[in-house]
């Protein structure tokens, strides 16, 4: 059973750069500060107020790039589309639901590339929330307009960490430099005046200046325009009805428009510079001026303008419009009928709007968010539909689907009869009450014609899940089939068949990855990486693996899995400490794991040699067989009675070990040692500890604990191995401070990286010294600590200069 390697073409988070002291002096100075800023990834955000020149710096960082930039924006008129200005970027749909899918699904897209977003203050929570999130890997520049209605925690969360820029005002070389590129003939006197009437705005000093080369000098109202809101708003009011018209379209639309959708105006927004050609299609060189040409309106224009745009439009974008219209019956009709597209996400998108019309959709709509992936949405759209029926099924899929199992078999009790809600009272059963449940399900439906149903009825045999699976995949059943899998790699599990839940998952997880499915897929990538540590095998790559895929944004059931494989593969490997503060961070692991977190607490507690009173509830499988044996060694070590176990047909290495305790006789520890061999090293190294503490015979206990220190030190189980050596010690044999498994001592590499540890570097400034990744960097240091016989990395680099001194001696 191999370690899988670091996930391919993912950079590691690190902190975003520090704002400078003071703005720039000019629009060059702030240039330049944007594209030191990200030169790596990190996220940058241009400050200031509307019209001042925020989307031209982002424009200009745009050109200037040398990666593949991809541009998108918010829009005022559709400030509530989810990841509208993602979608823009990336064009492609989003999940704007699911946060760590969406983070996935923009980075995929743009991996190596400049993520530019304009127009912040129009954007929603999860573009907001999922910046931050994608600038641990990526370049991102954005531009925010001040002041702005973001909430004051949103604004918080997204600037931390953030470079802000603010935009300089436009000086009056660069005003008369930009009327001259807009108005080239337009007299020195008319210049001066024009900069004074747009406020500082850029855009709207383009457009005057344009507007201005084809009139008389006293045609131009030369007031004082007030705020640059002001001053677009004047640029536009002189524009002919026709141009005004087509920009107050293009700001409904929120996309680009061919121009026979904007008629006659289009030639006027080119010749004014509102509006730019982007292929057959035309698009408001602002988005801004274009939100203002369609707020200018007035309402009944407005109405009358989206009842047009709903006509000249097609499936849900024609619903949108509608429903802007007031028109809820044509919306709602043209919401269902989008609805018949075959893409889960805009049938989806469909029937949300359909549902937010009449709430009689809802649990169609949620159905089909569960089907796009988009379980967030799946609940929000439930709390507007009834308690009972089918929105209890609906409500339950959601549920189980982000890991609150529990409550998923709550939202059962309201749900009718039938064999979907069998298959998810089976889904949702407790380890103990599923075999009577399934039981009586089958003397109720003697003839199972339900597929979903038919795999749930599988329960925990491997093979009838593997048949299941492969029915449900023929069917298009991709929900059940994804289930079946699931519930296989937990039975292998359970069953202590770790290097075949292992390869399952792995195998599953290529499935999903070829589906698009992400959160299915580091959902099993993050099993194979526990069942690989609960193995013992291959610590150092697991722990690298691990943490490459811990830099994602994970979903509930993944990030608590990998986090409690890596925390588990740091108490194995001697960072205890890093291990309990890891664990202290699981506080609100989804409820179908609180017993895997809370055997991992006590069972880290007994590494450390700190240990509770009393090991954690004992629950059926491998987990809870492990957990009753770790309460087993801390009654050992402190001397209190242990918690007896149930009669709970435990997977069979865990009922030889559990009645090796029963009996504290040599013989069964020997016996569950050889249960464990080829399964996990862990427990087979701990089998021989208690054979050696059981035994009566000194020569069966040294040979117990040699077997247990070699097969420690094979797999780098280092505080198991230093428990041995303790043991040893007892019987007065001693060991070299280096472990067997050193092979003649440390790599160059490893002595390269524990000297710049020896300095007090961290892992990740010592990655950027040495130009490797900084889960490399902690592979060396382990492997480091392992050959010098370190329990931590600081005793790593004292052993080493003492290992030095000792070579300059000789």
């Amino acid at each position: 059973m191999a370690a899988p390697p670091p996930t391919t073409g993912l950079a590691p988070s690190r902190p975003a750069a520090t704002p400078p002291p003071g703005g720039p002096g000019d629009r060059d100075d702030a240039l330049r500060a944007m594209a030191g800023a990200l030169a790596g990834p990190g996220l940058v955000v241009v400050t200031g107020p509307p019209g001042s020149g925020r989307t031209r710096l982002l424009e200009r960082l745009a050109r200037a790039s040398k990666r593949p930039v991809h541009a998108g924006g918010g829009l005022a008129t559709l400030s509530g589309a989810p990841a509208l200005a993602l979608e823009r970027a990336t064009r492609a749909r989003m999940p704007a639901d699911d946060l760590p899918l969406l983070a996935e699904a923009v980075y995929s897209r743009t991996r190596g590339g400049l993520l530019v977003i304009d127009d912040l203050q129009w954007c929603d929570a999860a573009t907001l929330a999922v910046l931050p999130v994608l600038a641990q890997r990526l370049p991102v520049a954005a531009a925010l307009r001040t002041p702005n209605r973001l909430g004051e925690d949103a604004l918080a969360r997204l600037l931390e960490g953030a470079t802000v820029i603010s935009v300089p005002p436009l000086t009056d070389l660069e005003a008369v430099q930009l009327v001259a590129e807009a108005a080239p003939a337009l007299a020195p006197t008319r210049v001066a005046a024009l900069a004074a009437r747009a406020g500082g705005n850029p855009l709207a000093l383009t457009a005057l200046a344009k507007r201005a080369a084809h009139q008389e000098p006293d045609d131009v109202d030369l007031a004082d325009p007030g705020d640059p809101a002001s001053a677009a708003a004047a640029a536009i009011a002189d524009l002919p009805r026709a141009g005004r018209t087509a920009l107050a379209a293009l700001g409904l639309l929120g996309r680009p428009a061919h121009p026979t959708l904007l008629g006659e105006g289009a030639p006027i927004l080119l010749d004014a510079g509102l509006a730019v050609a982007e292929g057959a299609h035309l698009r408001p060189a602002s988005p801004w001026m274009a939100e203002i040409a369609a707020g200018i309106l007035e309402p009944d224009a407005r109405r009358s303008m989206h009842e047009h745009l709903a006509e000249a439009t097609v499936g849900v974008e024609s619903a949108r419009h509608a429903h802007a219209a007031g028109l809820p019956g044509p919306a709602l009709t043209a919401a269902l009928a989008a609805a018949e597209n075959t893409s889960p996400q805009i049938r989806a998108e469909a029937l949300l709007l359909a549902a937010e019309l009449d709430p009689a959709h809802a649990v169609a709509a949620a159905r089909a968010a569960l089907e796009a992936g988009r379980t967030r949405a799946a609940l929000h759209v439930l709390d507007r539909a009834p308690t009972g029926g089918d929105a209890a099924l609906a409500r339950a899929w959601a549920l189980l689907a982000i890991g609150e199992t529990p409550r998923a078999r709550t939202a059962l009790d309201d749900a009718p009869p039938g064999p979907e809600t069998d298959q998810l009272r089976l889904l949702c059963a407790r380890g103990d009450e599923r075999d009577a449940l399934a039981a009586a399900i089958l003397t109720d439906r003697p003839h199972i014609d339900h597929p979903g149903l038919a795999a749930a009825l599988a329960g925990d045999d491997p093979d009838a899940l593997a048949i299941a699976e492969a029915l449900a995949r023929d069917a298009g059943d991709a929900t059940t089939a994804s289930w079946c899998a699931w519930s296989r790699v937990i039975a292998l599990a359970d069953a202590a068949r770790l290097v075949e839940a292992e390869a399952v998952a792995h195998e599953a997880a290529d499935r999903a990855g070829a589906a698009g499915a992400y959160s299915w897929q580091t959902r099993f990538l993050a099993a194979a990486a526990w069942c690989l540590v609960l193995s013992g095998t291959g610590l150092d790559n697991v722990i690298a693996a691990a943490q490459s895929l811990a830099d994602h944004a994970l979903p509930a059931v993944a990030d608590t899995l990998i986090d409690a494989a890596i925390a588990l593969a740091e108490a194995d490997t001697g960072a205890l400490g890093a291990a309990r503060a890891r664990l202290a961070r699981l506080h609100d692991a989804p409820a179908a794991l609180d017993g895997l977190v809370s055997w991992l607490e006590h069972e880290t507690a007994w590494l450390d040699g700190q240990p509770g009173p009393e090991a954690p509830q004992a629950r059926p499988g491998l987990v809870g067989g492990l957990a009753h044996i770790t309460g087993r060694w801390i009654a050992y070590d402190t001397g209190t009675d242990p918690v007896a176990a149930d009669h709970t047909p435990w997977p069979a290495p865990v009922a030889t070990t559990l009645n090796a305790w029963d009996k504290a006789a040599p013989g069964p520890f020997a016996q569950a040692a050889t249960a464990w061999d080829g399964l996990a090293a862990r427990e087979q190294v701990r089998c021989l500890l208690a054979l050696a503490v059981h035994s009566g015979d000194p020569r069966a206990a040294v040979a117990a604990l040699e077997a247990a220190e070699r097969i420690a030190d094979e797999h780098g189980l280092i505080v198991l191995a230093g428990r041995a050596r303790r043991g040893l010690r007892k019987h007065d044999i001693r060991r070299d401070r280096r472990s067997a498994r050193g092979g003649g001592g440390l790599t160059d590499r490893e002595t390269e990286v524990l000297r710049h540890v020896a300095a007090g570097h961290p892992s990740r400034r010592i990655a950027e010294i040495l130009g490797i990744t900084a889960e490399t960097v902690e592979t060396h240091i382990r492997s480091g600590m392992r050959k010098l016989g370190a329990k931590t990395r600081t005793e790593a680099a004292v052993l080493l200069d003492a290992a030095i001194d000792e070579g300059s001696e000789a």
